[in-house]
């Protein structure tokens, strides 16, 4: 009977060894299937050219109107990248055309990449969703901030309604903390401030609350925040113009690659410019709510990641559960509207149909679709232009041949 019994035991650890050995190749085999970015042409990815080049010229007639200044737009369908042109001035006063590879100031297009670095901690087990954040930042062990939790940072429904980046002044340099102003010091702030309604019962967008998730990175990576991202993401995934400082130095070079940012007008209605290649950094240390400086070959590479479930070129950064956490709605943003519901999940808005993006208030704009394996990016750096991102992304659709 012993006998018996053992060779049963043998037959299942074989048949669970099988079975795990299955799903270690159904994984590198779908590692191996997931799309890397290529060019390609529109009718290579079933997509009509002169549907695409109607979509762009929206753009060359905003530039030439002065609607805008200028602008980089990019289309990929199934890792095939259909659509790369840049339109108009990266400087105008110079006379600078913006270029494809022109670096953007991406502001809240960091929050995905923050909130990736976040979901990549967490598989690591350093971190979880529901860790209340007074456990790892004590300042925020009061009854005020005490029940906020990363989940509730990351979608945006802590309850905290702090309206500016960082409480100001900032920390000044002291015997206790003579490096002040930091990212940590300034997120423990925010716990003296705290929620103003119970967490997780509404949405409040809030850049105060991805700051302090960039300092719960620093915290459990152990590393600054920018050395972090360029380490587990932009190097692997080859983001090489990917950056966290306006400074020539601190970017290999690349500054005047970066396009100038049109705020407003002035009093003659020319487009004036409001932050310049060379001006100081707006805040004096790496942050988590913006600050993402990149181009839109670098990030159409983190959006195909996110359309693969994870994986990028061999190599898997997120599961595809922590990609579908992430994707998918955690909190409605619109309660009580009548037009379609709108969602925000872990780092990404969500809409109704399934499609996530997320914008930046200096002009920046993803959007990914998964149904069509679809992502379009329309980088501008005028936020208060008149930009036809929606008509465009209605050419885009209609330039869908399949």
């Amino acid at each position: 009977m012993r006998k018996v019994k053992d060779c049963m035991h043998f037959v299942l650890a074989l048949s669970v060894l099988a079975g795990a050995l299955g799903t270690v190749v159904a994984a590198r085999h779908a590692a191996a299937q997931a799309p890397v970015v290529t060019r390609a042409t529109p009718a290579e990815a079933g997509m009509s050219a002169g549907v695409l080049g109607g979509a762009v010229a929206l753009y060359e007639e905003a530039v030439a109107k002065d609607e805008l200044v200028g602008a980089v737009l990019l289309v990929a369908r199934g890792g095939k990248v259909v659509l790369h042109e840049a339109v108009g001035w990266r400087d105008q006063a110079r006379g600078l055309p913006m270029e494809p590879n022109t670096l953007f100031r991406m502001a809240s297009n960091t929050k995905p990449v923050v909130a990736t670095g976040i979901a990549m901690l967490l598989e690591d087990d350093k971190l979880a969703y529901d860790d209340l954040v007074r456990e790892h930042i004590p300042e925020w062990d009061n009854y005020r901030a005490g029940f906020v939790n990363i989940g509730h940072l990351l979608s945006h429904s802590s309850g905290l309604r702090i309206p500016t980046l960082f409480l100001q002044p900032y920390m000044q340099p002291s015997a206790a903390h003579p490096d002040a102003p930091t990212l940590q010091l300034e997120a423990a702030r925010f716990g003296e401030v705290g929620a103003e309604v119970t967490p997780g019962t509404s949405y409040s967008y809030n850049n105060p609350g991805y700051n302090t998730l960039g300092a719960l990175t620093e915290m459990a990576s152990g590393m600054p925040l920018d050395a972090y991202l360029d380490q587990e993401l932009y190097t692997p995934l080859g983001m090489h113009d990917s950056y966290h400082h306006e400074i020539d130095e601190k970017m290999d070079g690349k500054l005047d690659r970066m396009s100038v940012v049109y705020y407003q007008r002035d009093g003659e209605g020319a487009w004036m410019p409001g932050w310049t290649p060379g001006d100081p950094p707006q805040v004096p240390f790496v942050r988590a709510s913006g600050g993402m400086i990149s181009t839109a070959e670098d990030y159409v590479i983190f959006c195909q990641m996110f359309l693969n479930g994870g994986v990028y070129d061999g190599r898997r950064y997120l599961s595809e559960e922590s990609v579908a956490l992430m994707t998918t709605p955690k909190i409605r943003t619109n309660p009580g509207s009548d037009g379609p519901a709108s969602y925000y999940g872990y780092g990404w808005s969500v809409s109704h149909e399934g499609v996530f993006s997320h914008g930046g208030s200096d002009g920046t704009n993803a959007f990914v679709d998964p149904a069509n394996g679809l992502i379009v990016l329309v980088f501008t750096q005028t936020p208060r232009g008149n930009n036809p991102v929606r008509r465009f992304l209605e050419l885009v659709y209609q330039a869908i041949d399949e």
